[in-house]
């Protein structure tokens, strides 16, 4: 992974906890443009601050991983954290009948970053939408205002004969999906359920977006790909949509901001058809909530397994979420075949964008690709001459292997 792919205020970079000693913000972390930055001190610390969310599914398995693997590289580097496991999702609901305790959020306000398993699963199907697990994840992104997520798709050499393309086709695909999150059709009013005035049962839903909330995500991809090869596709349907029109032109507006990015546009069904046909024309792509929704989860694909991909989510100021992008899981949690790798990432891109702990997340991610070389891999993953390991054996090698490398 590009260690500079992904452009981060000074506030997810400088973030930390406990009694510190502060020193002046570097130049290099100031990301942002000033009217938008939060500028706060970069701080040496004892311990910093991790609200943990196990969550549902296999979470509670790949989260015992990621915070073995985080221990181990943390004492090598000599930095120490301090995790606060919270509920939420499924869980949350069981114990307090809340998808997202006041608890919980308010742990994650308190912390230096968040770092989420996954949520969800059939037992709470049946339960109304608005108390459903996802919602506690919903909450949660809008009660930190972590507005912009970043989620990267790229194909490693060891499994691009993993996914579900040919591997001359997927072969050094590297896109970074810059999703805006907290707005869009997901959280637009109004919504719910009426009867029209032919008595029939009506589901409805408001997409929209106002021109302050593009603004900022376009920043967001536009000094990420700053940080990649400098083109920006910007993706809706502006053909058939106003609140596309309206995407359409403020990112358009604030690309004159950055002339040394290339900014181009397309349609949400040609970029979903053009991620298969040929995903390296993509660099770095901005879109709305649910369309980053869809194309994220599709790259994902291209890379062979969910199970490998971590995730990001930044707000201006205040903590990250960190999470890989897979799900729950249900039908395989407790049955030691899921993968952590994703959750170990997702630990690595914490510490590197959230606690400014760049190599702590230089062992974490240099652990992976080790395990990999050396053939191991989970079920999700698993190909003719690679030995296959459970979740906890894979875990106990990826510790094998930072422990082993201290250097």
């Amino acid at each position: 992974m590009d260690r500079s792919a992904i452009s981060m205020s000074g506030s997810q970079l400088a973030r930390a906890a406990g009694s510190c000693i502060h020193a002046p913000l570097p130049r290099a972390h100031l990301t942002f443009s000033r009217r938008h930055l939060v500028q706060r001190p970069v701080t040496t610390c004892m311990a910093h601050k991790v609200t943990v969310l196990p969550g549902d599914g296999i979470g509670p398995e790949i989260t015992k991983v990621a915070l073995q693997a985080l221990e181990a590289a943390g004492q090598l580097e000599h930095e120490q954290f301090d995790f606060s496991e919270q509920l939420i999702g499924g869980a949350a609901i069981d114990a307090t009948g809340q998808p997202l305790p006041d608890e919980t959020l308010q742990a994650c306000k308190n912390s230096d970053a968040v770092l989420l398993a996954a949520i969800g699963g059939y037992q709470w199907d049946s339960l109304p939408a608005d108390q459903r697990p996802e919602r506690g994840l919903l909450a949660l992104r809008a009660g930190l205002n972590a507005f912009a997520n970043l989620r990267p798709a790229i194909v490693l050499p060891q499994l691009a004969d993993a996914s579900s393309l040919k591997r001359e086709v997927v072969e050094g695909t590297d896109i970074m999906i810059v999703r805006e999150l907290v707005g869009g059709i997901y959280f637009g009013e109004p919504r719910g359920f009426k009867t029209n005035e032919e008595g029939d049962k009506v589901g409805f839903n408001t997409m929209i977006y106002s021109e302050p909330e593009v603004e900022r995500i376009a920043k967001v991809a536009f000094e990420s790909a700053q940080k990649r090869k400098g083109k920006l596709c910007s993706v809706e349907k502006s053909n058939v949509l106003e609140v596309s029109q309206l995407w359409k032109e403020v990112v358009t507006r604030v690309g004159k901001e950055y002339p040394d990015v290339e900014l181009t546009h397309m349609y949400i069904d040609n970029a979903a058809m053009q991620l298969l046909r040929n995903p390296k024309v993509f660099d770095t792509i901005v879109t709305g909530n649910i369309f980053g929704d869809i194309l994220s989860d599709e790259a994902s694909m291209l890379t062979g397994s969910l199970g490998m991909l971590p995730s990001a989510s930044i707000s201006i100021g205040g903590p990250g979420i960190f999470e890989p992008v897979h799900g729950s899981a249900p039908d395989i949690a407790g049955q030691d075949k899921a993968n952590p790798m994703a959750m170990v990432l997702s630990a690595a891109m914490m510490c590197r964008y959230g606690l400014n702990l760049p190599k702590v997340a230089d062992r974490l991610e240099q652990a992976v690709t080790a395990a990999l070389d050396a053939g191991y891999r989970t079920g999700d993953l698993m190909s003719s001459g690679m030995k296959q390991v459970g979740c906890i054996e894979i875990g106990e090698i990826l510790v094998n292997q930072i422990t082993d490398n201290k250097h």
